[in-house]
C-alpha cells in the first residue's frame, strides 16, 4: 500500500521544517507540507495570548487551553480529509502531549498509511538553532527535546543533531511505499 501520509514528530528547532522541505524536493510526487506552525498562524492573534488558546512562556513552555484543542480538532480532521481525497501530506508536528498527542492523530487518520517519524536533535544543538532563527521563545528547545518523544512508536527515527535534512529526508523517501 502506498503512503499517505508522512507525519514527522520532534521539538522545536530539531529540524523539521528542512526536512520536511527535502522531502518534497526529493519525492517523486507532490506532496503538501502541513506544521502545527501552520496551524497556529493561521489563528487570530487573541488566540496566541489567552488562556484558552496557546500560550507561549518566557521560559520557552508551551500551554494550549480548550478553544486551541478544538480548532487543532478540527485542522487534524482536515489534514486527513485532504489524504483520504488523494492528497499526500507531510505532517510537521510537536506532540506536547507525547502518546496523547499521536493519539489524536492516529484516532483521525485512521485508515490511511502513516509513516510516523521522529526527528530527534541534541537539546544543546536544537537551542543553538533556536537562538539563530531568532523566531522562537529561548527555552523552547530544550524543554521539548525528549518529552516530544515519551510514549511515541515510530516507523522509523532521524537525528539531525550531525545529519542535514537532505540525508534525513533521502532515508526516510526509502521508506515510503
Amino acid at each position: 500500500m502506498t503512503t499517505q501520509v508522512i507525519v514527522l514528530n520532534g521539538g522545536s528547532s530539531s529540524g523539521k521544517s528542512g526536512i520536511a522541505r527535502c522531502l518534497q524536493a526529493v519525492l517523486p510526487d507532490p506532496w503538501l507540507a502541513f506544521g502545527c506552525d501552520t496551524l497556529v498562524d493561521a489563528m487570530p492573534a487573541s488566540m496566541r495570548t489567552a488562556s484558552e488558546g496557546i500560550e507561549f512562556g518566557a521560559d520557552g513552555e508551551v500551554t494550549v487551553g480548550p478553544e486551541f484543542r478544538a480548532l487543532e480538532a478540527a485542522w487534524i480532521e482536515g489534514v486527513a480529509t485532504m489524504a483520504r481525497s488523494g492528497a499526500r501530506v507531510i505532517v510537521d508536528e510537536v506532540f506536547l502531549g507525547g502518546a496523547a498527542s499521536q493519539t489524536r492523530w492516529q484516532k483521525a487518520l485512521g485508515d490511511l498509511r502513516v509513516l510516523w517519524v521522529g526527528v530527534r536533535c541534541d537539546s544543546a544543538v536544537a537551542a543553538g538553532r533556536e537562538t539563530a532563527r531568532g523566531d522562537r521563545v529561548a527555552g523552547m528547545a530544550a524543554s521539548q527535546a525528549e518529552v516530544v518523544h515519551q510514549g511515541v512508536l515510530y516507523d522509523m527515527e532521524v537525528d539531525t543533531t550531525r545529519t542535514e535534512s537532505l540525508e534525513c529526508a533521502r532515508a526516510i523517501a526509502a521508506r515510503v511505499g
